[in-house]
């Protein structure tokens, strides 16, 4: 039976430093209580929610500040449960409307898939590979804030603060809502970016032909980009969610970016409009198919 060789001094430092050093998941919750207590330090007021509504992924509020009356959290979770048939719907006519244009109208042969899609797959290698993960953190974590931001203007609020950096950020505000709290979790917003770009480059100097291409490919990338850190935001006790309810939020976010996600393949159609007319058809066939096989089970405890 082999021996093992005893550990010298400086192996042993060298394995309490390899044992010590932080996990990526470790660093970033460490980080977030950091801009967590900072904030708390410049608002001056811990676990006090005033008109300044924190609603950002280190937001400076407590957990308290989230406890409502059991009548409340019972009605988002009756909100949730309502809006589950409808992303069962929606979710079975993605698949149903995307495979038939896949196999019977040659979807997959067009150049606007392919090239969306060789952006996405390079997106998602580049996500899983780890490589300049702190710049694509950074460029999550303003993209995040600055949805806040925007969605703060269009419900006619204000931003008092706004902060960003690789420890988190946050915006405080006089009004909040469920839309303002969860538009960064279904609202693309560097894919918004892109097309915005595009357009206005369109319309200004003009753009070459295989401008389409790179617009496909760019927003196949930033789309999966956006789906990749949202997943990965998600599970990291976000207060975005529970301002509203953690199981109504999460509902409303599939839902969200799965309608977001049927756009896109709608606009890189050869005719947009038509093929969104379309998945409205079919979405209310669905609709009224489901509807009558669960009436029928009520009914008879068969489903027909």
């Amino acid at each position: 039976m082999a021996r093992s060789r005893p550990l010298k001094l400086s192996d042993k430092l060298a394995k309490n430093r390899r044992r010590d050093r932080p996990t990526f998941g470790e660093m970033m919750r460490t980080a977030n209580q950091r801009a967590h207590d900072q904030a708390n330090r410049r608002l001056g007021r811990r676990g006090e929610k005033s008109i300044q509504a924190a609603i950002a992924a280190t937001a400076p509020v407590a957990d308290d500040d989230f406890d409502v009356s059991l009548g409340h959290r019972m009605m988002r979770w009756l909100a949730g449960l309502a809006l589950l048939p409808i992303g069962w719907v929606t979710t079975w006519t993605f698949f149903s409307q995307f495979s038939h244009a896949a196999l019977d109208r040659g979807f997959w042969q067009t150049s606007a898939f392919w090239y969306f899609a060789t952006g996405a797959l390079l997106m998602a290698g580049w996500f899983l590979s780890g490589l300049l993960q702190s710049v694509f953190l950074y460029l999550y974590v303003l993209g995040h804030e600055l949805t806040h931001a925007i969605f703060v203007y269009l419900c006619r609020g204000k931003v008092t603060g706004f902060h960003v950096s690789l420890e988190g950020g946050y915006i405080t505000t006089n009004k909040t809502n469920i839309i303002i709290a969860l538009s960064p979790y279904f609202v693309p917003f560097w894919s918004a970016v892109v097309v915005a770009i595009y357009l206005l480059f369109r319309h200004t100097t003009g753009l070459p032909p295989y401008a389409d291409k790179i617009l496909f490919a760019a927003t196949g990338a930033t789309w999966t980009f956006h789906f990749a850190w949202t997943l990965w935001m998600i599970p990291r006790d976000q207060p975005d969610l529970k301002e509203n309810g953690t199981f109504l939020s999460l509902v409303i976010i599939y839902l969200a970016n799965l309608l977001v996600l049927v756009a896109l393949l709608c606009l890189a159609a050869d005719h947009p409009w038509p093929s969104a007319k379309a998945f409205a058809h079919e979405w209310v066939r669905h609709a009224a198919v489901w509807s009558e096989a669960l009436w029928s089970w009520v009914k008879t405890g068969r489903i027909i």
